[in-house]
């Protein structure tokens, strides 16, 4: 399973011991959108309240520096949002990543025809 696979997977299960142990001493989280940057204890802390799920994961490219994905994360207030994640690997461990983000609004169609 690769890096990306693993931290998708520890993300859906907020599984914070195998977080602690892919997460590198001296990752940054970067939110492309609000330009906040978290470190490891703040993700470790934010993925252990469970507060999204991804669905459609699309590792688009990998190896042992970088990586990117695709994918689309319900947040527990129902927010929905299209993401597009640039990693960067250190040591076989996640160094950071930076997301790139689109909101994902209900969408309702009204027809015309009668």
């Amino acid at each position: 399973m690769s890096i990306i696979e693993k931290m998708s997977k520890i993300i859906n299960d907020g599984d914070t011991s195998a977080a602690d142990q892919l997460i590198h001493d001296d990752y940054q989280f970067l939110m492309h959108a609000s330009g906040k940057k978290l470190g490891k204890s703040d993700v470790i802390k934010w993925l252990g309240m469970k507060d999204i799920q991804k669905e459609k994961v699309r590792v688009l490219f990998e190896n042992d520096e970088v990586g990117f994905e695709h994918a689309y994360v319900t947040f527990k207030d129902g927010n929905k949002e299209a993401v597009m994640s640039y990693y960067k690997f250190k040591d076989g461990k996640l160094r950071m990543v930076k997301l790139y983000t689109k909101k994902l609004e209900q969408l309702s169609y009204q027809s015309n025809i009668k």
